[in-house]
Parts: C-alpha cells; structure tokens; sequence
C-alpha cells in the first residue's frame, strides 16, 4: 500500500508535500472529455472510452465528490468562523451561482453561433435541437435548466449534487454507512426504472446524466476522499484489491477497444455487458472507483504526478470549472470548423494545437493569478488550498 510523505519523529517535523494525484487524474479527464466532444478528432481514439467501459465524465463526477467532501462535507461539521452548517452552505449557494452562470455562458453562446453559422454554411441538425433552432420559446427552459442539450449536461447535474451535499453529510453524521446505503437504493431504482428521471423538455427520456443514478459516484467520491484523510491522503487498499482493480481495468479495455475501428481481429473475451451511461450502469462506476483505488493507493502515482507533465494535468485540474467550459465551447468550434473544411491532417493540427495551447494558457493564466491575489491578500497555504478546492 502506498505511502504519503514520510513524517518526522522530531519537534522538526518537515512541511508535508501537497498531494497532485486527484488534480492530475482530473485534469487528465478534462482533456479527454476535450477531444471526446469532437466526434471528428481523431484524438478520441485515444482516450480512456477506447479502453474500458467508463470514459471522462464518470471520473469527472467521481473527483467532484472528492473535491466536495475536502471543500464542503468536513466544513459543515466544524464550528464556526471557518466552518459549521450556514458558514457552509453559503458556501455551497455560491458555487452552485456560479456552475449556474458559467452553464448559460456556455449554452447561449452554442446556441446563437450554431443559428448564425448555419446562414454561411450548412450545419447538421444533429448539432442543434430543433426546439432550440428558431424563435425564443426556448429560452425561459433553458433558464430553468429544463432544457438540456447535448454536451451541455454536466453542469446541472453538478449543481444538484452540491445542492444535495447538506442531506448528504447529515446521513453520514449518523452513519457512513447509512449514507452509502441510501445512495445505493436510489442507483438500484434509477437502474430497474430508469423512467424515473428530472424532465427534460429536449427528450422525452429526461436528462440523459439521471441524477438518481450519477449522485451514487458522487457519494462514492465523497466516501474516498473521507477514507483517505484518515490515511494520510491515501486509500488503504489490500494489494489483493488492487491487483483485482488492475485484472478488471484490463478486462474492460479488452472488451471496449474498437477493434474495427483499427482493423484488428475481435479479442473481446465475452460479450459485452450493459454499461448505459445515463443510468450509471455497473460497469461503469465500478471501473472508475477502480482507477481511483489505483491512483490513490500508489506511491509512483505520487511521483507522477510530480513530473512536469503530472504538473501540466494538475494545473488544469485546479482549475476545472474554467477549462471545462472554454473545452465545451473550442469544441463547439472545431466540430463546425471540421463540418465545413473536412478533417484531414492539417485541420487535426491546427484544432489541436489551437484548443491544447488555449486551455493550457488559461489554466496558466488564472494559476498565477491566484496566486498573486493570495499573496496580496497575505493568506496561509491553507486557506488558499480552501479556496482552491471550492473552485475546482
């Protein structure tokens, strides 16, 4: 089992490293989930969809509920100024106002730049849905976040979760268990009856992130990063369970790599199960808490993380909410810009490039940024890294 920094037996005891491993994964996921939402980059035949029945948005949700619990669940337990049930939830109404914000950001400017693209050069009606494609009926739905396009509905079902976190945290007062429970219930009936789901005006079927289910690696998330803050930021994993984690990894990239895609003879070993991502099914949720053990169990996870490509996916894991939105939109972009100028090489290069070298530069940017305005403002490494973990 992996070990953090080692800890002196002295007065002296050195300053304990910062742990990067869960923004690095994060920020592995985001650039995933970058290239994924641009079917016609041929970067997705990369990316961790290929190679396993989970992809970004399930460890995506899963560190949420990490970061939530380091940033939220432990704070509503501790008295105030810094702490406690109001202190907290204020906290909570914010971040939600800004999730908010940054979703109509994202939605309004795909909206109004697909129906002008569309005068210059034709546009797929798979990229806009017909109840968003004329007049303004549609926009009191989007407001109230009843109408959810596609690539567009990660963000609310993050708002209710955080929403969901001061129930969450009261179950786990009373027991860990309890809470884990519960949320176990609500996935197995959003699986057996997946019809019960929030509306969706867009699709019949609801929203395609159903809530019920997704809230169940939110609870998992929060669970771990419980777990590992009694273990000093690691997951005491048995090396039995870890070897499984690793044995079932490589299950599912066996059954989920695209074999026609690349002209290879079919080695997938049994049929595939079921892995509907709308309802969470099992596959998927447990090859994500899977890639967590692994990560946070593990020594050379920690060193990494420490490298500078480590460090390159941890600055864009600090900063999510920013680069997963301007990814939403640069993909908005370069799927139009492929659509009419094709998708040979040179249009893989320049949209690559292009959407790399501006995530890169914004997560740089607001990094520095932060950190000037918490040296002006003469705050501790700890309220900083508070500060960091409620933004992230």
């Amino acid at each position: 089992m992996g070990q953090g920094a080692p800890q002196g037996h002295n007065a002296a005891t050195p300053r304990k490293r910062r742990d990067h491993r869960v923004d690095a994964l994060r920020g592995l996921a985001l650039l995933m989930m970058l290239c994924d939402h641009a079917p016609q980059d041929v970067l997705n035949r990369f990316t961790m969809r290929n190679f396993g029945f989970a992809d970004a948005a399930e460890i995506f949700v899963l560190l949420a509920g990490y970061a939530s619990w380091l940033a939220y669940g432990r704070r509503i337990l501790r008295g105030p100024p810094e702490g406690g049930w109001l202190y907290t939830v204020e906290r909570i109404l914010r971040r939600c106002w800004r999730l908010y914000l940054f979703q109509m950001i994202m939605l309004f400017v795909s909206i109004l730049t697909i129906r002008r693209w569309r005068h210059y050069d034709p546009v797929p009606v798979d990229f806009l849905e017909p109840e968003l494609a004329h007049g303004s009926g549609w926009v009191w739905h989007v407001l109230t976040l009843e109408a959810l396009p596609n690539n567009l509905n990660i963000l609310p079902l993050y708002i209710v979760l955080l929403f969901s976190i001061p129930l969450m945290v009261w179950l786990w007062s009373r027991s860990p268990w309890l809470l884990l429970g519960v949320s176990f219930v609500l996935w197995v009936v959003a699986n057996f009856n997946p019809s019960i789901n929030f509306p969706n005006w867009l699709d019949p079927d609801g929203w395609y992130f159903d809530p019920l289910a997704w809230q169940f690696i939110f609870v998992l998330g929060m669970l771990s990063a419980w777990v590992a803050g009694r273990n000093d930021g690691n997951l005491p994993i048995p090396r039995w369970l870890r070897w499984t984690c690793v044995g079932l990894l490589i299950f599912g990239a066996f059954e989920r790599f695209p074999y026609a895609q690349w002209g290879l003879p079919d080695l997938t070993p049994i049929t595939p199960p079921s892995a509907d991502k709308s309802i969470l099914a099992f596959p998927r949720w447990t090859e994500a808490m899977a890639i967590l053990f692994v990560v946070q169990s593990s020594v050379t996870a920690i060193r990494v993380s420490e490298t500078k490509i480590g460090q390159a996916f941890a600055l864009l894991g600090r900063h999510s909410l920013e680069v997963f939105s301007l990814g939403t939109v640069l993909d908005l972009f370069a799927r139009l810009f492929m659509n009419s100028a094709g998708d040979g090489w040179w249009v893989q290069v320049v949209v690559n490039v292009t959407g790399l070298l501006a995530v890169f530069m914004m997560a740089w940017w607001l990094d520095r940024h932060r950190r000037e305005a918490a040296l002006m403002a003469g705050e501790t490494r700890a309220e900083a890294r508070r500060k960091a973990l409620e933004n992230s």
